[in-house]
């Protein structure tokens, strides 16, 4: 056991429950079932008990037919779910990892009734949300007595599953959360009025459980502050769980809120928000309840684990995201194997991305997560190759490693100095610095696995053919689009590549035209506002930064509008004059002028660098192309194909 992390792996009592760590996977929507727990949930849970995690709490589970809020939702209505949860406690527990429950209803937070009818929505009160633009209807004794009756009854059935503990989900706005703010509660009856009363729903709901299951844990996930003048503040949160304190075992704190976009950002937030930056918030909890607490947000490292623990700021640490990452972070960190840890990013590009898209989670760095019983070990192969790759980029580093990892012997070529691709200039953006420890953790895999690297050798085709490799795998990624148009071709006219690469000369009037709506466009309008630019970002999509996942988008589009940066939407580059960019409004139609710019700056995305493709057609061995020289797209289509790539061969 690493003495570096004493507090994290000591053990620690929940109630009747005591865990072996501190480390837990925390409650997050997977898009892996609906309804019930099957295979593919069971082992994406599995994966992270063998790996070492102390507590693992499944995703949201609905308490009642009206908190239906998405597809894809686990349920707890009736004895039909005892089964699946059992299987899923049980495969969980035997790694000595606990499992517990998130008892959930969404009240007003609806996206659909997975029907893709609009739902009726329930609240205490009809007041509107902003985020989904739900007004909902109020719910009556009847209905209020029917959830609150729910929750026991959900609990009732994880106890008879083999659950160790259920957590009540009052967090991000969530309806627990909308009876006790007096701004979404304008009752004046027994379930709101003063403070005490606005207490009432979730006392009855505690007391539901406790009749039901009185063997499990009790928690409490609550944001410490939804940070929104619409949400409930710190110290109003604070008042809350010192409250209800008594009747809990635990409280699990995040912060934001569903409620609108910029508290949202919250919920999963970017690796523009500090690493461990709800800690503090978990500490003021901490302090208010006087029960163990667990402290959730961009804690992606053991050692930033330990100095929260140790300096009292929470007694747990969720670190769902460096678990998605590397399930066996845990394992790793016990025996010191640091540099071994492939640390998250948070990119949410293909977590919260994916599962926002309804498809199941997964991770941009680690393909296997999420997709655990289609990606099982691999067997070594049957007889070891001489594997070829060439491109140093994201795709044909991690088609190296896979290839490497069936026992073949691997050949990296880059033509550079350095190993990484496009993934060097993403990380010299605003808040995108942490990009590159994709780059990083896969250049220690590399090294384990035994990888010959080349580096500042352009391999062409017909060096490739004199080589004369069992198989190729070519990942030559793109290069940027310069696209002719009226003015192109003069000299205030630079690509993105061009200023992150250092040479550029920008003028102190910038107009970045932005075709593709993501990190880029976002990316550059913000440093160059930083350097005292005066900028102005045209987007081509309907928002900038539209291809983003929508935490991230929302996080960083904020960014820019506090910069000043002056954003347009629905922008076709039509030319300049040296002076006057032309642009056309892709609805209307019209003429969009912006005059006096000194510098207009080209994110219009890439074209593929697939010349040698061609030039191998009917080579002796066997040819594969992985990313953006098969089609310009994202690190995650990248390190997917080359993952794939690797492993069939």
């Amino acid at each position: 056991m690493s003495q570096r992390l004493a507090h994290l792996f000591s053990p620690i009592e929940l109630g009747p429950v005591r865990l072996k760590n501190r480390i837990v996977s925390t409650g997050h929507h997977s898009y892996l079932a609906d309804e019930f727990p099957g295979e593919a949930l069971i082992a994406y849970h599995e994966a992270r008990a063998r790996g070492g995690a102390g507590l693992i709490v499944t995703e949201v589970i609905a308490v009642h037919p009206t908190a239906r809020f998405s597809s894809a939702l686990l349920m707890a209505l009736d004895e039909r779910c005892v089964a699946p949860f059992a299987e899923l406690a049980r495969r969980v527990r035997r790694h000595g990892c606990r499992v517990f429950a998130q008892l959930f209803h969404p009240g007003r937070e609806i996206l659909s009734s997975g029907s893709g009818m609009l739902p009726v929505a329930l609240a205490p009160s009809a007041v509107p949300n902003e985020r989904f633009h739900i007004m909902p209807r109020p719910l009556v004794e009847a209905q209020i007595g029917e959830i609150v009756a729910g929750y026991g009854r959900a609990a009732g059935h994880l106890a008879e599953a083999g659950y160790d503990g259920v957590e009540i989900v009052a967090s991000h706005g969530y309806l627990p959360a909308q009876f006790l703010n007096p701004q979404t509660n304008l009752r004046d009856d027994h379930w709101g009025g003063d403070f005490q009363r606005r207490l009432n729903f979730l006392r009855a709901s505690i007391a539901a459980i406790r009749a039901a299951a009185p063997g499990l844990a009790l928690g409490l996930r609550i944001s410490a502050d939804e940070l929104d003048d619409i949400g409930l503040d710190g110290e109003t949160v604070a008042r809350i769980c010192a409250a209800l304190s008594d009747g809990l075992d635990y409280f699990s704190v995040v912060a934001g809120s569903s409620a609108s976009l910029g508290a949202s950002t919250h919920i999963t937030p970017s690796m523009g928000e500090a690493a461990g930056y709800i800690a503090p918030y978990a500490a003021v909890v901490r302090r208010a309840c006087g029960k163990p607490v667990i402290a959730t947000g961009r804690i992606n490292q053991p050692q930033l684990a330990e100095r929260i623990i140790a300096a009292g700021e929470a007694d747990l640490c969720g670190m769902t995201r460096a678990l998605i990452a590397d399930p066996q972070m845990a394992e790793k960190a016990a025996e010191g194997r640091f540099d071994e840890i492939r640390a998250c990013i948070a990119c949410n590009q293909s977590c919260i991305g994916r599962a926002h898209r309804g498809f199941g989670i997964s991770c941009i760095q680690n393909p296997v997560s999420g997709r655990e019983l289609e990606f099982a070990d691999a067997p070594a192969a049957a007889r070891a190759k001489d594997v070829i790759v060439v491109g140093g980029g994201p795709a044909g580093m991690k088609a190296a490693l896979s290839a490497a990892e069936r026992g073949h012997r691997v050949r990296l070529y880059e033509a550079g100095g350095q190993l990484g691709g496009q993934v060097l200039l993403a990380q010299r953006l605003p808040a995108r610095e942490e990009f590159g420890g994709l780059i990083g953790n896969l250049q220690g895999e590399l090294a384990r696995a035994g990888v010959e690297i080349i580096r500042g050798r352009r391999l062409d085709a017909p060096a490739l053919r004199e080589l004369s490799p069992d198989a190729a795998i070519i990942a030559t990624g793109a290069r940027p689009y310069r696209p002719q148009f009226e003015g192109s071709e003069l000299a205030q006219v630079v690509d993105a590549w061009a200023l992150l690469d250092g040479g550029a000369q920008i003028g102190r009037r910038v107009l970045v035209a932005d075709w593709r709506a993501d990190w880029i466009g976002l990316g550059l309008a913000e440093r160059l506002a930083r350097e005292g630019h005066a900028v102005q970002l045209c987007s081509n999509a309907a928002l900038a930064g539209e291809s983003l996942p929508l935490y991230v988008r929302n996080h960083y589009v904020a960014r820019l509008l506090r910069l000043g940066v002056s954003i347009h939407c629905h922008a076709r580059l039509f030319g300049w004059d040296g002076e006057t960019v032309y642009c056309q409004h892709t609805l209307s139609r019209e003429p969009m002028l912006f005059e006096g710019i000194d510098t207009l700056l080209l994110a219009l995305g890439h074209v593929s660098e697939n010349d040698m493709l061609d030039e191998l057609a009917g080579a002796p061995f066997e040819v594969v192309a992985v990313g953006d020289c098969l089609a310009p797209r994202s690190a995650e289509e990248a390190i997917y194909e080359g993952f794939i790539a690797g492993r069939s061969l």
